[in-house]
């Protein structure tokens, strides 16, 4: 497929359920490559058998990463080119992809992306939230790992971009609870089956969704879109923790760092969201 003597890894998204959705581009890279790597063999080979393809097969997953990553760059660097595909949608995103890739670009071996499905984009689009910036957490750390979980946690109350999470139905309960504690009440959106016959898109509040979810039994695999929280709310939540501190250390606070008396006063009047008078006046007050 290459020019040149090395080989190229090419990244094909596959679909996240319609079989429909796989490119044409796709299906002639899994033709023509020397080697499919797969998350899982057994579950590709259903995707190959439908399409027709007989390629050679190897396994590429989260316990062999580092090891079959060596592995393949080495056939790479021997003028092999190999696909990498992952179970569902496109390979590298909250995959084990992203490690091949980067021992690539460090081995000099090149790579490639084909375009296509991916789940926590096609959420996005379905949610009704917003679309101009958001950021990607994929899975929540386990609850074998509670005190990194509840860090990301911490990390997510003032996000205030919209926020994309995976999570499988078993563990689906125990995470909108989380969600709704540490984050309050917050618009989201739940997406499963996405592209499927059964496709669900359910746009709800976390409270709903922690109730709606304690009566019905969660089904299929989730990418959660929750709402981020408001700037005007944490100007709010940062002029309040202003207020915690007394207005002369307030005004120390700033002094002590260089700035002169009158830019205090001004920065001490826009941290706490009032008039520089107002804490002009205040000041006054102190020293009588």
């Amino acid at each position: 497929m290459t020019e040149n003597t090395q080989g190229m890894l090419y990244l094909c998204a596959t679909p996240i359920g319609n079989l429909k959705d796989i490119t044409e581009r796709v299906l002639e890279t899994l033709r023509s490559v020397d080697i499919i790597a797969a998350e899982d063999t057994r579950n590709s080979i259903k995707l190959l058998n439908h399409f027709d393809i007989h390629t050679e097969m190897t396994s590429y997953h989260e316990y062999n990463k580092v090891e079959k990553a060596e592995y393949l760059i080495r056939l790479m660097q021997e003028g092999k080119d190999i696909a990498l595909i992952t179970d569902a949608g496109t390979p590298a995103i909250s995959d084990p992809g992203e490690v091949l890739v980067r021992m690539c670009h460090e081995a000099g071996v090149n790579v490639t992306s084909l375009p296509g499905p991916a789940a926590c984009i096609t959420a996005l689009t379905l949610s009704g939230l917003n679309t101009r910036r958001f950021v990607f957490e994929g899975f929540l750390p386990g609850q074998d790992d509670k005190k990194e979980r509840k860090r990301i946690l911490e990390q997510l109350k003032t996000e205030h971009r919209t926020i994309i999470l995976y999570e499988a139905p078993h563990h689906l309960r125990a995470t909108l609870k989380d969600l709704k504690e540490a984050l309050g009440e917050r618009k989201i959106t739940l997406c499963r089956e996405l592209t499927k016959r059964f496709e669900e898109i359910m746009p709800t509040t976390l409270e709903g969704a922690v109730a709606y979810y304690e009566e019905n039994e969660p089904r299929g695999e989730y990418v959660l879109v929750v709402e981020g929280v408001s700037l005007q709310e944490l100007d709010k939540r940062q002029q309040e923790e202003w207020t915690k501190m007394s207005l002369s250390d307030h005004m120390a606070y700033y002094e002590n760092s260089g700035m002169s008396h009158k830019d205090a006063m001004k920065q001490v009047a826009a941290d706490r969201g009032v008039g520089k008078r107002e804490i002009y006046q205040a000041l006054l007050k102190e020293e009588i």
